[in-house]
């Protein structure tokens, strides 16, 4: 059988290349709860509508009749009249709090994933703890595939940090199972593992069972059904992320030979149809030659019809004005893996803020990243590499802030508490403060 694989050309020259690429980026994971369907109506809506919609939903909940933009945004010359009128011991213990706050978070952002103190000049002691979480459970995907080194991934941080226990689940369809998940589940130090999959699975970690332990957080892809269900138990137990279809992005100069670029854009193709792979390079000339690639390597590969489906459903080669711009779409994706296929990655990279993993170099397949190179490849998706992170040894720990005033120190912070907490009509917290003074 002949498979087609049409990745969209796309160049950001053409008058409708915004259009198109909005429409090859997009992907929406369906739910059948109720209550989150009607979210997502209104997250449409405003997608759509923009500020009416905004405006109408501000109307109907807060009670507003006739509301207006400018009415509601808050400039910042008002924010500076509000402060202005505040009573000055207000404005005063306003300023202390934002200082000492922001010292403890500048020390608390230095240290990371260790614990941490210090002492400031009235005697005071503060800082933050870090310990690991008693319990936690991993999902292993054994659907189409299984992924032993997800086992590994996922429960070599969790033993790291010091997690006291590690529960895997994994399905096993059929009765099958798969030797190297054991096997890597002996090596990453799994505590006990359970042959269970799906929604149920993610319930019984997150419940607990007369057999499955509750967990204190679940990590690992899935499914939809998977997906949904950790979206689901988010609040009873801590979950790490929800993963989308897995993406690759490769910015190239067309210095890297066009057979190893498509094969990298297979990798991510091969795992499902949802997959999604694209090029940004400069150079029509090459990506002809990795279109061409393309289509001598593709009747090579046992998954030939899911890359085919993938690259044409969700894939693109983008011909960019200059790597500058590449950089500029790559931040705007935010992909979950990210290759500088390029003979000086290192001119590129400080252009790059928004990925789950870049990797640097022709020599650095994401294949590597995936197995062996270190670095976790439990990656956000979807964009959300904007604001999230790899899975890593902090995503197994927790942080409790460390408070011993002295007796010098509640001198000096009982008025500024007792100041706040009265202008916020909370005379206990107030007079708990006062009391404390001399």
């Amino acid at each position: 059988m002949k498979f087609i694989a049409a990745p969209a050309r796309l160049s950001t020259v053409s008058s409708t290349f915004e259009a198109d690429f909005a429409a090859r980026l997009h992907w929406s994971a369906d739910t059948d709860a109720a209550i989150e369907q009607r979210v997502a109506d209104i997250l449409a809506d405003v997608q759509k509508r923009g500020d009416a919609a905004v405006l109408e939903y501000t109307a109907r909940f807060d009670a507003l009749e006739a509301p207006t933009l400018p009415a509601l945004e808050l400039t910042q010359a008002e924010l500076k009249a509000a402060f202005e009128a505040i009573p000055v011991p207000q404005r005063e213990a306003l300023q202390a709090a934002a200082a000492r706050v922001r010292s403890y978070h500048e020390a608390q952002k230095k240290a990371c994933g260790e614990s941490w103190s210090y002492r400031d000049a009235d005697g005071s002691l503060l800082g933050q703890k870090v310990t690991p979480l008693d319990r936690v459970g991993i999902y292993v995907p054994g659907g189409k595939a299984a992924y032993p080194s997800s086992v590994l991934m996922n429960a070599i941080p969790a033993h790291v940090a010091g997690v006291g226990e590690i529960i895997m689940v994994v399905p096993t369809p059929r009765g099958e199972k798969n030797p190297l998940v054991l096997a890597a589940a002996y090596v990453a130090g799994v505590t006990r593992a359970f042959t269970i999959g799906g929604a149920q699975a993610v319930a019984a970690l997150a419940y607990g069972t007369q057999t499955v332990p509750k967990v204190d957080k679940i990590t690992g892809p899935g499914n939809a059904y998977v997906a949904s269900a950790k979206k689901h138990v988010f609040g009873t137990v801590g979950i790490d992320m929800i993963a989308g279809p897995s993406e690759i992005l490769v910015l190239a100069d067309g210095s890297t030979p066009p057979d190893w670029v498509a094969m990298d854009l297979f990798s991510q193709a091969e795992h499902d149809e949802l997959a999604q792979s694209i090029l940004l390079c400069p150079d029509v000339a090459y990506i002809d030659a990795v279109q061409a690639a393309i289509d001598r390597l593709l009747p090579t590969m046992p998954r030939a019809e899911i890359i085919a489906k993938s690259l044409s459903g969700r894939g693109a080669l983008i011909h960019t004005r200059s790597m500058e711009e590449a950089c500029e779409i790559s931040n705007r994706i935010a992909p979950e893996h990210l290759e500088v296929s390029s003979s000086v990655p290192h001119r590129w990279e400080p252009l790059l803020r928004h990925a789950g993993a870049i990797f640097l170099g022709a020599y650095t397949s994401e294949s590597l990243g995936d197995y062996c190179a270190g670095p976790n490849h439990v990656l956000p998706t979807s964009g959300t590499a904007r604001f999230s992170s790899p899975l890593g040894v902090y995503d197994f720990q927790k942080r409790s802030s460390i408070i011993e005033v002295s007796e010098a120190g509640a001198q000096i912070l009982g008025p500024i508490a007792a100041t706040l907490a009265y202008g916020e009509g909370l005379q206990a917290h107030a007079q708990a403060a006062e009391l404390r003074l001399k």
